[in-house]
């Protein structure tokens, strides 16, 4: 007689789990879906606002706004501008907040907002083309100047990003150089470094960022250097020569165009505030599932009624898993297989006290009017059809009852299965008749223990969080729940059949 491999079984078990755990993790990557319900994430609200004086005519100002900012991914925008018509336009890669009226007179004030969540992973991206440094013509005697200091700094270095930094420190205003002093005085500082890495074929920019700090108001744009180094834009800070992005700086503009203009309009300036709020994870989640590509398939995407029965449902398997660790490993007798899950389930919604409370009136009512139609000498089909009546009248009747007292749990008594507990009635009086009364309570009480362990199980925030949030974690319970069906050994409760042998150690 050949015995027939377990390996192919072993290894579709394994393969269960694994896609489950990968999956879930994917999920939680991709989706950003936190393992625990409780976890909280932090997200920056900031709001730019745009003054101007306008001369009575036509109004079109235009702002330039983040862009997937390194170290920050957008959440959600939006503008505050009464009167104004607005919308985000795109020109030549570049995002702009664009507002225009037909005619506006005197001070005017407009605001634009963003929700934006720190995420680590969204770096600076590598251009669609490959950048070309500016021509650059300097008159003399800047030119002269020009041309030592960026002879001086590239014999001092040997890639971009050294050549940027020797230059940085020739220009800092402790540099007595003449070159240094002639070149400094009367210029914009940052956009003469632009300058003159360009003139050494390097292509660079300037960038915009904003220091975070929470609950601050009319804050500045620092500037910031963006040099090419073949591959991808590295940032430097402009004084200190400094390489890579502060922590808590968000580069507001990365591109060459400017900040702000104004058409129509004078004096016109933006200052900024920011503000740090802590929201949770999931509910951010849920926020960003629309627009992740594996959105579709998470169940927040289905009607609200249809979540709500999916979230009871997707607790089943984590009551069957109870029930099977149970019944094949612990060895407790239970009065039907799987009714401790339903009981369970009606537990949940119920709550535990009130829930045993009914669940017990009801059996023992139904057992004394069972013994009655025993009685009668009723077919079994006539016999459980009248228990199944009498158990609907036995339940509403505890709950008008629990209603006057007070108790508004006794209402939800009917989320007890009528079915399965006339059922449950008909076999547990069978079995008093076959095996007496001690047997009747041996099941009883183990059916309800399990169900209490059951819906302790179910009830936990975290198995509910798990269940709906990562459904293909049902696939490791699956496996579990497979391999226990291979288990063939003792079960603990009748390990105490051998404590006699003790005596002979």
């Amino acid at each position: 007689m050949t015995t027939r491999s377990r390996l192919p079984f072993f290894f579709a078990i394994f393969l269960l789990i694994t896609a489950g755990i990968t999956l879930a993790t994917l999920r939680h990557l991709e989706l950003g879906i936190p393992w625990l319900s409780g976890e909280q994430r932090p997200v920056w609200m900031l709001e730019a606002r745009v003054d101007f004086e306008a001369r009575d005519e036509p109004v079109l100002a235009s702002l330039s706004i983040p862009d997937d900012p390194p170290g920050f991914r957008l959440l959600s925008e939006q503008a505050a501008s009464p009167g104004y018509g607005f919308s985000v336009v795109e020109d030549a890669g570049n995002r702009r907040a664009e507002w225009s009226k037909r005619v506006a007179d005197g001070q005017q004030t407009l605001y634009f907002n963003v929700q934006l969540v720190p995420d680590d992973t969204n770096t600076i991206r590598p251009p669609r083309r490959k950048p070309k440094p500016d021509a650059v013509f300097w008159e003399e005697p800047q030119a002269t100047a020009v041309r030592e200091i960026l002879q001086q700094a590239a014999e001092r270095s040997s890639t971009p990003e050294s050549m940027t930094r020797e230059l940085i420190k020739l220009m800092q205003p402790e540099n007595s150089a003449q070159n240094t002093t002639l070149l400094v005085s009367g210029a914009n500082y940052a956009d003469l470094l632009v300058r003159m890495l360009n003139h050494a074929n390097i292509p660079a920019r300037t960038a915009d960022g904003l220091q975070l700090e929470d609950a601050r108001r009319r804050q500045q744009l620092r500037p910031f250097l963006q040099i090419f180094n073949g591959e991808r834009w590295l940032t430097f800070n402009p004084q200190t020569g400094e390489q890579g992005l502060p922590e808590n700086v968000l580069l507001w503009r990365q591109s060459a165009v400017s900040l702000l203009d104004v058409v129509g309009g004078d004096k016109s300036q933006v200052s900024f505030s920011m503000m740090r709020q802590t929201v949770p994870a999931l509910q951010l989640a849920r926020t960003e599932a629309s627009e992740n590509g594996l959105g579709f398939l998470s169940l927040y995407q289905l009607p609200i009624e249809e979540q709500s029965m999916f979230r009871m449902l997707l607790l089943l398997p984590l009551g069957a898993l109870i029930v099977a660790f149970m019944r094949i490993v612990i060895g407790i007798r239970t009065s039907g297989t799987f009714m401790p899950v339903l009981i369970a389930v009606a537990f949940v919604q119920t709550s535990l006290i009130p829930g045993l409370v009914a669940f017990v009136a009801v059996v023992a009512i139904g057992l004394l009017m069972r013994g009655y139609l025993s009685s009668l000498n009723l077919l079994l089909v006539s016999r459980i059809s009248a228990l199944i009546i009498l158990v609907i009248f036995i339940t509403t009747a505890i709950s008008i009852v629990g209603y006057q007292m007070g108790f508004n749990t006794g209402m939800t008594v009917t989320f007890f299965p009528m079915i399965i507990l006339a059922w449950t009635i008909e076999r547990m009086s069978i079995l008093w008749e076959e095996e007496g009364a001690r047997e009747v309570l041996v099941q009883g009480t183990g059916s309800l223990f399990v169900a209490v362990c059951a819906y302790l199980a179910m009830s936990a925030p975290l198995a509910g969080h798990l269940t709906f949030n990562f459904p293909e974690l049902h696939l490791v319970i699956l496996g579990l729940i497979l391999l226990m069906g291979q288990y063939t050994g003792y079960k603990l409760t009748e390990l105490r059949r051998f404590y006699p042998m003790k005596a002979y150690d």
